[in-house]
């Protein structure tokens, strides 16, 4: 059984043998204890991911669901791929490369390790698997106005893009997921709900789409380093490509830069993590264990690499990059063209103007009914074609069946079956 653990430190894997007794939570401790290197006594277990934002011993205590050690973990339905977070106290000890002595006036014995070494060498990618990436200029200004004018990018945020990728290699964004998150000036905690990328990806399954990227913003303190992306940057930007698992996959930064008038602009860079940076983490060649003292410019390889030539276990991030071009676009009738049709934000398939998830302020109860009211004079389909009202709406239906079937009518335009648009309207009308 493979169990997800989400810390500080990001998202983890351990493997458990349940082949001859139930499992509970001490073992589960125990497990963790021996693969993540994080003791027992200083473990705090929940299923409930606001335990990341426990600030202080005291406040990590109040989570309780896992505290009992001889629980069955199938008793609060983890099962195999489901996650739990921890919280710990004190600094992870992590068992460091093997160390290996000189032989002889010739030099040291070579190992397997050193041999594999000596063929890992880290060279730049000149070419992305993404032609070029195109976002859907709506979904951006919705992204890029919260961070601008409500986060005045103080604090990171983060989200998942979705999209379509054409036999060519090129990367359509339409929709932004912002998943529930923490973010301070350096860090971004994705605080990631399985349940609700279910309905996330039921509703881009209806819509013929899936992920395709990650987008993240770089704070004003963060514009005065000298990196493009930072060591943690990187680290996370590989976990999600890796997890993608879309070689097209592409990465986004937003962020404040300084025009030729002295004005602050918002500015959209792209890449990929290159081939060889999603195996160096796939096989678990990063230092996951970031020091204050590490240069945010450089990530840090648990064991030497090649990079010009030379034995390193510091690497130049950007050596990891990329470069993706970009373009925006609009979807109008299901074209995509350079600018909105006839300026109507309703223009379709999609719009972005419904208050979107998981942000400082909550999704009022009346949004529904004043998104219905306000757009009353369009075709019903029309009116609902928005995925962060999609979203709202699959919080009540079948994920299995109605989500798809009603993403599918917003994909297609179609009129949406009488039973849908009466279960809508009386929602709106209880809200």
């Amino acid at each position: 059984m493979m169990i997800r653990v989400r810390s500080r430190d990001g998202l983890e894997r351990v493997t458990l043998d349940n082949s001859t007794r139930p499992l509970t939570i001490a073992q589960l401790k125990s497990t963790i204890e021996s693969q993540l290197r994080v003791p027992v006594p200083n473990q705090t277990l929940s299923t409930n991911q606001n335990l990341l934002l426990a600030k202080t011993p005291h406040d990590a205590a109040g989570f309780t669901d896992m505290s009992n050690p001889q629980t069955l973990i199938s008793a609060l339905g983890i099962a195999h791929g489901s996650i739990v977070y921890l919280s710990y106290e004190g600094e992870r000890t992590v068992a460091g490369p093997k160390q290996f002595n000189p032989a002889g006036s010739f030099g040291r014995k070579m190992t397997m390790d050193d041999l594999i070494a000596k063929q890992m060498r880290v060279t730049r990618q000149e070419n992305p698997h993404c032609e070029l990436v195109s976002f859907d200029r709506d979904a951006a200004n919705a992204f890029q106005n919260y961070v601008n004018e409500s986060l005045v990018f103080a604090v990171k945020r983060g989200g998942i893009m979705y999209g379509t990728v054409s036999p060519e290699g090129k990367v359509e964004v339409d929709f932004i997921y912002e998943p529930p998150q923490q973010g301070t000036e350096e860090n971004l905690i994705l605080l990631r709900d399985p349940d609700e990328e279910k309905l996330v990806d039921a509703i881009a399954m209806g819509l013929g789409m899936r992920k395709v990227g990650f987008i993240f913003t770089q704070t004003i303190g963060q514009n005065k380093k000298d990196y493009t992306m930072s060591n943690v940057e990187v680290l996370q930007a590989a976990e999600l490509q890796a997890e993608g698992d879309l070689k097209e996959w592409v990465t986004a930064i937003v962020k404040l830069e300084v025009n030729e008038e002295g004005g602050a602009d918002v500015h959209f860079e792209a890449f990929q993590m290159s081939d060889m940076c999603i195996r160096l983490f796939k096989e678990g060649w990063f230092e996951r264990e970031i020091g204050e003292d590490v240069d945010p410019k450089l990530s840090r390889m648990k064991k030497d690499v090649v990079v010009g030539g030379k034995d390193t276990k510091e690497v130049d991030n950007d050596f990891f990059l990329v470069v993706v071009k970009i373009f925006d676009h609009q979807l109008c009738n299901g074209i995509v063209v350079t600018s909105k049709c006839l300026l109507d934000p309703f223009a379709g398939p999609l719009s972005s103007i419904f208050p979107i998830e998981n942000r400082i302020t909550p999704v009022p109860m009346n949004a529904l009914k004043n998104h219905l009211d306000r757009s009353r004079s369009l075709p019903f389909v029309k009116r609902i074609s928005d995925f962060h009202l999609l979203l709202l709406l699959a919080r009540f239906l079948d994920v299995n069946a109605d989500v798809p079937a009603l993403a599918q009518c917003v994909q297609t335009q179609m009129a949406v079956p009488e039973g849908y648009q009466l279960l809508i309207e009386s929602m709106a009308s209880a809200s």
